[in-house]
């Protein structure tokens, strides 16, 4: 597109242009880790402020991670055909998605740090190990780091903005930075081939869909055993039955196939997460000592 104007042209409503852009920040991922990271601070006992000021921080976040990644794979998504982004296909201008991230980067910073200075730090961390993935290592062999490094901080940002900012218990972070990875391997699982094509190299591209496959399994469960045997006193019934259905659940995850080989795997790998959520938020109340 020649101008912002004519890249704009077929979104003529200011309302109408504000949904397209929304469009272009993965807003349903971002929503769904802001309401988990809500959720865990309201169980770990932080003041209505605090959770409102890690809601809309992460929520700041995540879009700022989202447009700046649809900014940076644009060439890559245009020349793959994605109908499905806003900006690859030509609804957005570049230089609005790229304004738009940095905003809300800009954002970001004040609202992480009403949390409290240590949370917004840690937060921030987390941030910027998005920006990094998105700038530079998704195309490497370390591509798996900042998923686990931004996942595995999410507990100590609602932790340490409690009136005695403890750092959450090793197990809690151990459970994340897992949850990291099985994230990054699953999310990129259904475009390993796409990806190869164009030539983006990160971890789960050069190991290929069968052991991409087998490491969000492994990790997803690890993440399961983890929440339930790490949190203090002994597991019930219900929790092993949890451990054991995230296990088979795993398991079929590394050996399902599926109509492209893939779709039934990544099912089974967002029923595991999805547990493992859920048992990260119920132990939030034994996160902080």
């Amino acid at each position: 597109m020649s101008s912002d104007r004519a890249a704009l042209a077929p979104a003529t409503a200011p309302p109408r242009r504000a949904f397209v852009l929304l469009g272009a920040a993965h807003p349903a991922p971002a929503l769904l880790v802001a309401a988990v990271v809500t959720a865990l601070a309201v169980s770990c006992g932080r003041a209505p402020f605090g959770c409102l000021a890690v809601g809309t921080a992460t929520l700041a976040g995540q879009l700022s991670i989202g447009w700046c990644n649809d900014r940076v794979d644009l060439a890559r998504d245009r020349a793959a055909g994605r109908r499905d982004k806003p900006l690859a296909r030509g609804e957005l201008a570049p230089r609005t998605v790229a304004t738009a991230a940095l905003v809300a980067l800009l954002a970001c910073v004040p609202l992480s740090l009403a949390a409290g200075l240590a949370a917004g730090a840690a937060h921030l961390t987390g941030v910027a190990a998005g920006w990094a993935y998105n700038l530079r290592l998704k195309r490497t062999p370390l591509s798996w780091l900042p998923y686990a490094v931004a996942f595995g901080l999410l507990p100590a940002f609602v932790t340490l903005g409690l009136p005695s900012h403890p750092w959450p218990p090793a197990w809690a972070t151990a459970a994340g930075a897992l949850l990291g990875l099985g994230a990054h391997t699953a999310n990129v699982l259904p475009d390993i081939d796409a990806d190869l094509a164009a030539g983006v190299r990160g971890l789960p591209q050069r190991m290929g869909a069968r052991w991409s496959r087998a490491v969000t399994g492994c990790s997803l469960a690890t993440a399961s055993a983890v929440l339930l045997l790490g949190p203090p006193g002994s597991p019930g019934p219900a929790a092993l039955t949890a451990l054991a259905l995230t296990v088979a659940l795993s398991a079929g995850a590394a050996v399902l196939p599926g109509t492209d080989g893939r779709r039934l795997p990544f099912l089974a790998v967002l029923a595991v997460a999805a547990i493992d959520v859920i048992l990260l938020v119920g132990h939030g109340a034994v996160l902080a000592p």
